[in-house]
């Protein structure tokens, strides 16, 4: 098999892109995945703003909306469940989009419709990266050599390859201190179709999603956070159970259910910040070179896209991998930058700590929500929106 050779680590939905997008450029595409098999499962995730159009290239538009979640709104409700105010969800890139999918649902789509010949190593890691200015050498932890022309680091926010091979180059970890915990729960007959959150004192939301497979996404968010993710679960569960003991509305029933569910996931949200996304043949995306956070929204966007845009301006730039690398850079950092720069007070109007602060919080809810106000809200969801064309693609790669 012909082609220029890449490897990328991370089977995610950044790593996925890349993989797609330059299969179908014809490169020797090799992906390496920590996991023991392909991931499934994980929450709500969507497609916004430029991303739409790259899934319309990848063809993929039609079958990523038929995995919807079924969501149809976002409301907040007090602690009886009732509804107190709801933010705008018209259009493509409301609070509830279009294309509201599960994390796995998304990624399983890509990955299923990979052009043939993308190869898979399962349950290795990267140990050693050498770049000798023609191509890299890798060695995994399995003791597997492989040789490429790029390679593309898409591991997410706590990526340990990142970290080795741009130690020199300035990282920056923005620890925003909020913790997220999430899982998958049982569904109940008063769970409905929309994305329910509620907000109380001691700096604590609760919400609820529902899916596509019969269950209920759960997520607790809580800040100041409490760093859980050196924790075993039992024990960082102890601590999640203690601090929403007095929460109300369905935190007994989340925290419960926690304990069995089988997919819970904890974060301590961290925005990562980089002086450069290159260093001669290696190439960061996604989670990895600039985490934006679900405070921040668009991640998942973000990391189609830059799969898309980096194949872009390799494919314009074939004998000359440094141009195509800070040109990928310099189109992508504006639409990063502007969803990492999250709006002044943003932690401390969504986490209020005290009574009067949740009483000012649900006053501004309502204000915020009422129609004379309802359009300026719907923007503060429009995140990914590029400033210029998304960048062609050669003959044949569309």
């Amino acid at each position: 098999m012909g082609g220029r050779r890449a490897v990328v680590s991370g089977a995610s939905i950044a790593g996925l892109s890349a993989a797609f997008w330059l299969r179908r450029l014809g490169w020797q595409v090799t992906v390496i995945e920590r996991a023991q098999e392909f991931r499934d499962g994980g929450q709500n995730v969507d497609v916004r703003g430029v991303a739409r159009e790259v899934l319309h290239r990848m063809g993929l538009f039609e079958a990523v909306k038929r995995q919807n979640t079924t969501e149809t709104g976002t409301v907040f409700v007090d602690a009886d469940g009732k509804v107190t105010a709801e933010l705008p969800s018209g259009g493509p890139d409301g609070a509830t989009a279009e294309l509201e999918v599960l994390r796995g649902d998304l990624a399983r789509t890509i990955h299923d419709h990979l052009p043939p010949g993308v190869a898979f190593l399962y349950d290795d890691v990267i140990e050693t990266v050498s770049d000798h200015g023609r191509g890299v050498d890798i060695v995994t932890s399995r003791g597997r050599e492989l040789g490429c022309e790029l390679l593309v680091i898409a591991e997410g926010v706590r990526s340990a390859t990142r970290d080795r091979v741009f130690a020199e180059d300035g990282i920056t970890r923005n620890d925003l201190d909020v913790t997220m915990v999430f899982g998958t729960i049982p569904r109940t007959a008063d769970d409905d179709d929309r994305w329910r959150w509620h907000t109380t004192t001691r700096g604590r939301q609760i919400h609820l999603r529902p899916d596509r497979h019969g269950t209920t996404r759960a997520i607790l968010s809580f800040s100041p956070g409490d760093d859980l993710t050196g924790l075993d679960r039992e024990d960082a569960l102890a601590r999640v159970r203690d601090r929403y003991a007095d929460a109300g509305w369905e935190a007994p029933r989340i925290v419960e259910a926690f304990g069995t569910s089988d997919d819970v996931y904890i974060d301590q949200l961290t925005q990562i910040r980089m002086t450069t996304w290159h260093r001669g043949r290696v190439v960061v995306a996604g989670d990895a070179g600039w985490c934006v956070t679900p405070m921040g929204g668009g991640g998942a966007s973000l990391a189609l896209t830059s799969g898309y845009v980096l194949a872009a301006e390799l494919a314009s730039r074939p004998e000359d991998t440094e141009a195509a690398l800070r040109a990928y850079e310099k189109w992508m950092r504006p639409l990063v930058e502007d969803v990492q720069k999250l709006p002044p007070g943003m932690k401390k109007f969504a986490y209020p700590q005290t009574r009067t602060g949740l009483a000012l919080r649900h006053l501004a809810d309502k204000v915020l929500t009422a129609p004379p106000l309802k359009p300026l809200t719907a923007k503060l969801t429009q995140v990914a929106s590029a400033p210029h064309d998304l960048p062609d693609l050669p003959s044949g790669g569309n």
